[in-house]
């Protein structure tokens, strides 16, 4: 039998010391593989398309092309996108997801988290760090709403998903993996991917991170969840 496939890694920042971290920290991982390293997102870009790699590892600010447009021109080409940045800073986040990112993660994230994220994203699932999550959430909900809007199941894509489609949405969105989804509702974790499976095909999301850019979008993180609500 042929052993699981190597995640083929390509890595962009302009900093040529994180460069040279983030290869070390990869090249020693089992079954990952740094095919190549780009200074800014116009290189990445270019090296993506030619290289053909599994997840790009993509900084968000980068002089002339910035990680965020370089994500956007990334879309439909084949690799994941897995953002890495400094900042907590809502904008840059939002604006990934919004690009086609799979995840984000903090820099100063262990190189254990940065291991397993990258796993989970060429495996096809989304890389949300907890912190960078929490910080979004908290700015959308200080922020005060122009104008009333509709309750998610008054209409829009949101309105297809059951209460309980629901729940697990916006505790993903949270950044909660399935375990501790599983844990918070009191379910097997295969009820909770079937869960997942459901709200992906209902919104027509490509992956959990577009689910969960869609909830912040139509308004589902405007309110606290009701742990056990039912389906």
């Amino acid at each position: 039998m042929t052993g699981p496939r190597t995640v083929r890694v390509l890595i962009a920042d302009d900093d040529p010391l994180l460069r040279a971290g983030l290869a070390v920290v990869l090249e020693t991982a089992d079954g990952i593989e740094v095919v190549g390293r780009a200074e800014d997102g116009l290189q990445a870009v270019e090296l993506a398309r030619r290289l053909r790699p599994d997840v790009v590892l993509m900084d968000v600010r980068m002089p002339g092309c910035d990680g965020i447009e370089a994500t956007r021109r990334l879309a439909g080409l084949g690799p994941r996108v897995l953002v890495l940045t400094t900042f907590h800073h809502d904008a840059y986040v939002w604006g990934a997801l919004r690009a086609g990112a799979a995840g984000f993660l903090l820099k100063r994230a262990s190189p254990e988290r940065l291991i397993d994220a990258v796993h989970a994203v060429a495996a096809g699932e989304a890389a949300l760090d907890p912190a960078v999550t929490r910080d979004l959430l908290g700015h959308l909900l200080a922020a005060p709403a122009p104008a009333p809007a509709p309750a998610p199941a008054a209409g829009g894509p949101l309105a297809a998903l059951t209460t309980r489609e629901r729940e697990v949405l916006r505790l993903a969105a949270e950044g909660h993996p399935n375990e501790e989804i599983a844990a918070l509702l009191h379910l097997a974790e295969s009820t909770v991917k079937t869960h997942v499976k459901r709200i992906l095909s209902k919104l027509g999301a490509r992956d959990r991170s577009q689910a969960v850019a869609a909830a912040y979008r139509h308004g589902l993180m405007g309110t606290r969840p009701h742990r056990g609500a039912g389906a």
